[in-house]
């Protein structure tokens, strides 16, 4: 069996974390519901939060047939708000892996629940985002119906299960043939929802309504027109198309299910129904109904709040350390965390290990610069001995204890460049510490056991290689930053790039600094064989320089130079010229980091999400990448992603931007395929009832937003982000056969232009998303109003819309 691992780093903030929920005999436990840190204490979001999950629970066990309720719920309280004695702290949870999120809005959305969905059907959601009015504002009801039995299991259903909403508000109506007979009909699920096709306008308060007309052109009902079902409704599905109907109790199955809507999940999962993907997942063939009218157990609630971070760093300096550099690659690497990535207020300790381990640093909390210089004082120099993980990893739980009677909450930064078979000593003990232990594997001897420890505990996954020009290890530090929420208080890396450099030879590049970042800014060049730095020139955006007289170079780490840019950094192009002086060629690097300009903007982030850690050959894996400023996203940016794998050289490849502010890629080189659209769906559906004897209520529409309202406005700017790393197993030693097809279009449409069809549609390649790709499309009848000969379209181009 070969094996091949690999580091994905996206150059435009860190690797989204999973969610840890548990399914025991019907009951979801350790469900995480996280308050962002920026809302202000008000404890009725806390108990509005219960009551909506705990009635939710009774219909969701009802609407899956008596299989599935919600037993244990976490609810994480931000540090800021008042403590109190009911109050636990937090272990392995926090708001970055949060499965609910508490806050502000997203523009587009509004008020309105959504769940962001990154991958294609049956696979799970990132997170369900509810805002601090949809939990408090009651006059929101009418809109919504109850948040627990309505919205709060709609949107469950995404996030659990990977399903789409049976409503589509950008095709509201399709073109039904039946017996050569064609009509219009409303895109919903099931069919048998009955209503009204009207046309609404308003004067002020004054509104009048008719029936919608037929649009020749479109062969459709005209621009304005809505579908009000009728609030009394015989059909009981599907919670999935308008949760907010009283007699909605069901999902759509087989029997109910509209395969000729043109809604997502249609097109997304096949045309099969709800409850077919439901009945598909892992968690239905895990469990059995349960013989009762009603969930076995009450939801119950944990309260946790969370504390000041703290870490330890656990650093391996073992013999196998001194080969390839690592040694002073390491400290670079680590130096560079703790002088610019460790948040202010976090405490910090450090330990070393080889055959044995030794404190070399004890908690010291980050309150001045003066105490970040005290930690990298600790850092190792030298490297001699075996490796014994455990008695680091113990040595590090040690220092932690010194402060806390517990490890709840605190955070173990473990790197190693070795084997060690007492590995298996520990595991129970990591396990049930309440530590989250972050795993960075340097060179290709590291233990394979190493990532249980990060899967065990909820921490974060990283792989160095020892290539030369990789700063495969610092981005790997730059990636570990608070789970908190708090983005305004991390730090960001605008750049990280390296390149051997010949004698008397140039390193120049341009860094873009945005008006989002810019405090806190730094500037290190790194290079690995003359004690002497290389001549350095630096120019901001006013033509203001720095030279290598400006950077400070520490007595301890004889090849690192670094700037730090007093105040907030120029906003605009800031160039630099690096020249290699030394006698020999040498790898030389520049990495940038910053923090946010203001507390009140949020900076631009990059995240990465890969649908699996691990897989088999040649079953494709999936990375996705979404630019954002807080929940407003960042369109039409370029964004390059590098795969460093064990062996060989890395691959640059151009993510995918689906027109979301969510880039999706394909590594098809390393078996990854394309991802489907990013999709954020929401709970509004179609909020319009129609009462009888023709009184029509329609809920007041939000105000329109403009497309331009819910992007970022920007100009340019950099982000470097390491996504985590991968294992595909079973890879073929003598290399692949063409084993990819093109990946499926699932977004064709036909529009009629006078009398021609006008067809479009996403070109796949020839290897699923990648290369040029040959697509064949054959037509023996169009059932609308035409027939046709049969016909061929032909095209040999790359990936692009078409």
């Amino acid at each position: 069996m070969r094996m091949f691992k690999s580091l994905v780093l996206l150059f435009l903030v860190p690797v989204v974390r999973g969610s840890m929920v548990q399914l025991k005999n019907g009951g979801y436990e350790d469900i995480v519901i996280a308050i962002n840190p920026e809302l202000p204490e008000d404890h009725n979001i806390i108990r509005n939060i219960q009551a909506m999950v705990k009635e939710a629970s009774t219909f969701l066990f009802n609407a899956t047939k008596q299989r599935f309720f919600f037993k244990a719920v976490k609810i994480i309280i931000p540090l800021h708000w008042l403590p109190k004695p009911e109050y636990l702290s937090v272990k392995t949870e926090s708001y970055d892996k949060a499965d609910v999120i508490v806050a502000n809005p997203y523009l587009k959305y509004g008020d309105d629940p959504y769940t962001l969905q990154y991958g294609r059907c049956g696979e799970k959601g990132r997170y369900i985002h509810f805002t601090p009015d949809f939990l408090l504002n009651d006059t929101l009801y009418n809109i919504y119906g109850s948040r627990g039995t309505k919205v709060f299991v709609h949107e469950w259903v995404h996030l659990r299960w990977g399903v789409f909403d049976e409503y589509n508000n950008d095709a509201p109506f399709y073109v039904s043939v039946n017996s050569g007979k064609a009509s219009v009909e409303a895109t919903r699920c099931s069919a048998d929802v009955t209503g009204q096709y009207i046309v609404q306008s308003c004067m002020g308060s004054s509104c009048t309504t008719r029936e919608c007309k037929y649009d020749q052109q479109t062969k459709l009902y005209e621009a304005g027109c809505k579908f009000i079902p009728y609030k009394t409704q015989i059909s009981p599905a599907s919670i999935m198309y308008m949760q907010s109907l009283p007699t909605v109790v069901e999902f759509c199955d087989q029997s109910t299910h509209n395969e000729k809507a043109t809604n997502l999940q249609n097109k997304m999962c096949n045309y099969k129904s709800t409850w077919e993907v439901i009945m598909n997942s892992a968690d239905f063939s895990n469990t059995s109904p349960i013989n009762s009218t009603s969930p076995p157990f009450e939801t119950s609630f944990s309260l946790l709040q969370t504390k000041d971070r703290v870490v330890c760093l656990v650093l391996d300096v073992s013999g196998s350390m001194r080969s390839y550099n690592r040694i002073n690659r390491l400290y670079q690497a680590a130096e560079i965390f703790l002088l610019q990535i460790i948040e202010m207020g976090s405490w910090v300790g450090i330990v070393t290990f080889q055959s044995t381990a030794q404190i070399t640093c004890n908690l010291q909390q980050i309150v001045s610069e003066n105490i970040r210089q005290v930690l990298i004082k600790c850092l190792p120099t030298s490297a001699d001995g075996g490796t014994n993980i455990c008695a680091g990893v113990r040595k590090g739980f040690e220092v932690i204890k010194q402060k806390y009677s517990n490890l709840d909450g605190s955070e173990i930064v473990l790197l190693t460049d070795g084997e060690d078979s007492g590995m298996s000593n520990c595991l129970t003990e990591v396990k049930n510490s309440g530590s989250i232990i972050h795993t960075i594997a340097l060179g290709p001897s590291a233990a394979p056991e190493l990532e249980q420890f990060s899967d065990m505990t909820g921490g974060l996954k990283f792989y160095a290689t020892d290539t030369v020009d990789s700063n495969g290890l610092i981005d790997a530090f730059n990636g570990i930053s608070s789970g908190s929420g708090n983005i305004s208080e991390q730090s960001i890396q605008l750049e990280s790039t390296a390149q051997s450099v010949a004698v008397k030879q140039w390193m120049n590049g341009t860094v873009t600094v945005d008006s989002t970042v810019g405090n806190d800014t730094f500037f290190v060049v790194t290079w690995d064989q003359s004690t002497s730095p290389p001549d350095i020139l630096l120019r901001d955006p006013k033509g203001k320089e720095y030279r290598t007289s400006n950077f400070t170079v520490s007595n301890l780490n004889l090849r690192t130079a670094r700037l730090n840019i007093a105040g907030t950094a120029e906003v605009g192009d800031w160039l630099y010229w690096i020249q290699n002086n030394h006698t020999v060629s040498q790898v030389i690097s520049m990495i940038v980091t910053s923090r946010a300009a203001s507390l009140a903007v949020p900076p631009v982030t990059v995240k990465a999400h890969m649908n699996k850690d691990t897989n088999n050959f040649p079953n494709p894996m999936v990375i996705y990448a979404e630019v954002s400023q807080g929940f407003l996203p960042v369109l039409g940016a370029t964004v390059m992603a590098t795969v460093e794998p064990q062996a060989g050289s890395a691959v640059e490849l151009k993510l995918i931007d689906d027109g979301s502010g969510n880039l999706i890629i394909t590594f098809l080189t390393f078996c990854l395929e394309i991802g489907d659209v990013i999709q954020m769906n929401n709970s509004m559906s179609n909020c319009f009832f129609f009462f009888g004897a023709g009184e029509i209520k329609i809920n007041a529409p939000r105000p329109e937003v403009s497309d331009e309202e819910i992007q970022a406005k920007l100009g340019s700017f950099n982000r470097v982000a390491t996504g985590g790393s991968f294992v595909v197993e079973n890879v073929p030693s003598g290399g692949t056969t063409d084993v990819f097809p093109p990946c499926k279009i699932t977004d064709l449409e036909a529009q009629f232009e006078e009398d021609k069809i006008h067809l479009s549609w996403t070109a796949p390649g020839n290897d699923l998303d990648e290369g040029q790709g040959k697509v064949k499309f054959c037509f023996s009848q169009l059932e609308v109003m035409h027939y046709c000969q049969l016909s061929e379209i032909t095209y040999d181009e790359p990936a692009k819309e078409r």
